[in-house]
């Protein structure tokens, strides 16, 4: 039986841009971009989460985190359900160099390359997911 995850991720916000990791979703054959983050472990805060995730998958220490709103995702991946309780957060990186590198290695896998600095513009060259998260970011300005 599956079960519902909590997540929590990080937007990284720089003006118009957010970080993103690249996904691809073979099944439909869909290039999606999702912002940096992770499941929350039991015993674990999702603040506590996101610290502990954002070090695994960049190697960077973060400060300023702010919890944006929590959002209800169900979705399809891979031709299987899945359906997270994601706290969305915005964060400064410790290292303010990041902010000028166009590209930010992922020491994960499952990522189809570096994460990257999205401008969010009405025309995103492929879906920001999880879904409602552009208009969260809208609101919380």
């Amino acid at each position: 039986m599956a079960g519902i995850r909590f997540v929590a991720i990080c937007v990284f916000r720089d003006g118009n841009r957010i970080l993103v990791a690249s996904g691809h979703d073979d099944v439909k054959n869909e290039r999606f971009f999702r912002p940096l983050g992770g499941a929350v472990e039991f015993g674990e805060s999702a603040e506590e989460a996101l610290h502990r995730e954002i070090r695994e998958e960049l190697g960077r220490e973060i400060k300023n985190v702010v919890r944006l709103g929590v959002i209800e995702n169900r979705f399809e991946y891979r031709g299987r359900p899945g359906h997270e309780v994601v706290f969305v957060f915005d964060a400064s990186f410790v290292d303010p160099s990041v902010y000028a590198q166009p590209t930010v290695a992922i020491c994960e896998a499952g990522w189809d390359g570096p994460a990257e600095w999205l401008a969010l513009s009405e025309s995103l060259p492929a879906p920001l997911f999880p879904a409602g998260l552009f208009e969260l970011l809208g609101q919380a300005v």
